[in-house]
Parts: structure tokens; C-alpha cells; sequence
């Protein structure tokens, strides 16, 4: 048998270390990747087309077996939730306005 210092299983990074940093880092990737795609390919940013997109695109790589790799260090948090403003900001009318305003008037 060999050592291995991380492990893909159904999609979860583990590493040997049982620490979850590889796991967080992909997800963020992917999330940033999933709002590219979304940036470059629809010309439409209207609250109606944005929202629906994040739902079915976006939010699935943050919650993907998140109830295992749940982080609960402060910069893991805002590592995993650093991404959520710049999706905010895709809206037209919302760039210039401060992440709560833009939460709240998403809701």
C-alpha cells in the first residue's frame, strides 16, 4: 500500500491531515469558474436571468457536501463566502452598491 497525501472520494478532498484547506480551495475555484462562465456567456444580467442561474449553477459547487467540510475557522468562512459578493455584483445597477444593499434587494 502506498501514502498518499490527499484522496478524491465522490468528490471530497481529504487529506491526510484530515484538514480541509484543498477541499475549500477547489470549491472556490469551481464557484469563480461557474461565475466566468456565467459573465462571459449571458449578455442578459437582469435580476430575473442572475438569480435563477446562481440557484441551478452556482450555489450547487458551495453546497456540495457541505454538511461534512463545513468550515468553522473565521478565514475558512470567508474564503467559501468571499465569492457570494462578486456573484451579487453580476446584477446590472448593483455594482457600485455595498454587498448588504445588494443582498437585500436580491431577496
Amino acid at each position: 500500500m502506498e501514502n498518499v497525501s490527499e484522496e478524491k472520494d465522490l468528490g471530497v478532498i481529504v487529506s491526510d491531515n484530515l484538514k480541509w484547506e484543498k477541499q475549500w480551495s477547489q470549491t472556490v475555484a469551481n464557484a469563480n469558474k461557474v461565475l466566468g462562465l456565467i459573465k462571459r456567456n449571458f449578455t442578459d444580467r437582469s435580476k430575473e436571468t442572475i438569480i435563477p442561474l446562481y440557484k441551478s449553477l452556482f450555489r450547487p459547487h458551495l453546497e456540495y457536501c457541505c454538511p461534512i467540510w463545513n468550515p468553522h475557522y473565521i478565514n475558512d468562512i470567508e474564503l467559501v463566502e468571499g465569492v457570494q459578493p462578486r456573484a451579487t455584483k453580476l446584477v446590472w445597477g448593483m455594482e457600485n452598491l455595498h454587498y448588504e444593499e445588494r443582498l437585500k434587494s436580491l431577496v
